[in-house]
């Protein structure tokens, strides 16, 4: 198999765009790596922001972090996982596992990280190596690859909302932004056992998002901030308390501080959206003046994964609405296209 090549997404060098489909070898695997068979691997902005050279990366380099497949092959010295089993996997490889962040179960946030998809190869391809088999997760036989690839993206959405966000029964859930992380954010919020939900937008959503998200169960109510009232709406809704969590999936500047209106004094704030800028404008009296909890996060916890797949397997959180684009690698360039211009929720290749 080794001699065979695949045709792959790769970032070829740095700068703008620079991306295209090559023939690259199938990979070779070590005594303690895994080669899996990707089935199924979504777009996450993450790629989009590579495509703008707006992230770190080291080309070239295959794209793509989100996905589920089957193991092919496992080396001499892997024993806990065998040809055949249908997995997705953390994309906190090549950690040191000796700093501190490691060696306190934070290994998502090491230094030394090098993530598929920009440290290391990625799974925009038919196969991918994967080297550290301890970061995999089994995955239901009866969930499908196309489902599963959500899995990661999911497993954020829970560990920002559920494990720091600490959603509380009976919460009132404001989450801003209804991209695939804001969507996922909301469905778990309700998993979690909110009591309503709200999910805001913006003009630019109503074309795909939005309408997508009014048909979903688990959202309460979605409002256009730009045609609705929404601190109104959501003060009406608590009898003037606000928020108990606001959950930003924007990062956009005016979704921040919209935020800091529409949560409750000693409610909860987490941010999920990165701002993809150095510095905004943050109304920081507003916040004190609330005494909020505040959570930036970054990345997924172990924990959180097996949650997302119980989750997603249940049905608890369906991500079957959010997959609006599916084919193969060969769609790149339009699902790129739709993904950035808002005009897709998920974007899946099936290569």
């Amino acid at each position: 198999m080794s001699k065979k090549t695949m045709t792959a997404l790769v970032k070829t060098a740095k700068g703008q765009g620079l991306i295209e489909l090559r023939e690259v070898p199938v990979p070779e695997i070590s005594d303690n790596e895994v080669l899996i068979e990707i089935k199924a691997a979504g777009i996450c902005a993450t790629d989009i922001h590579i495509f703008h050279d707006e992230f770190p990366y080291w080309p070239p380099v295959i794209l793509g972090h989100e996905f589920a497949g089957v193991i092919v092959r496992s080396g001499a010295q892997v024993t806990d996982w065998r040809p055949g089993d249908r997995v997705v996997g953390e994309p906190h490889t090549m950690a040191c596992g000796k700093c501190s962040l490691c060696r306190t179960g934070n290994r998502q946030l090491c230094p030394s990280k090098r993530s598929p998809g920009w440290g290391i190869d990625g799974c925009f391809s038919k196969f991918m190596r994967y080297p550290e088999p301890a970061l995999l997760h089994r995955i239901p036989n009866g969930l499908p690859f196309v489902e599963a690839a959500l899995i990661e993206p999911a497993s954020n959405a829970v560990h920002d909302v559920l494990e720091r966000g600490r959603v509380e029964p009976a919460d009132t859930v404001a989450v801003i932004g209804p991209g695939p992380i804001g969507i996922l954010a909301a469905m778990a919020a309700k998993a979690g056992g909110a009591a309503s939900v709200f999910l805001l937008g913006t003009d630019a959503d109503e074309e795909v998002r939005l309408p997508a998200a009014r048909k979903m169960p688990a959202i309460d109510s979605v409002w256009n901030v730009q045609k609705d009232d929404v601190v109104l709406r959501i003060m009406e809704a608590t009898a003037g308390r606000g928020a108990d969590l606001v959950v930003d999936a924007s990062g956009a500047e005016t979704g921040i501080n919209l935020g800091l209106q529409l949560v409750r004094k000693i409610g909860r704030f987490t941010a999920i959206g990165l701002t993809g800028r150095e510095k905004i404008r943050f109304t920081y009296d507003t916040a004190m003046f609330k005494a909020i909890d505040f959570f930036f996060n970054l990345s997924t916890s172990w924990t959180s994964w097996d949650r997302a797949i119980r989750l997603i397997a249940d049905k608890k959180i369906d991500v079957s609405p959010l997959i609006t684009h599916r084919g193969g690698l060969e769609a790149w360039s339009g699902f790129f296209t739709a993904v950035e211009g808002k005009k897709a929720i998920k974007a899946i290749f099936e290569p």
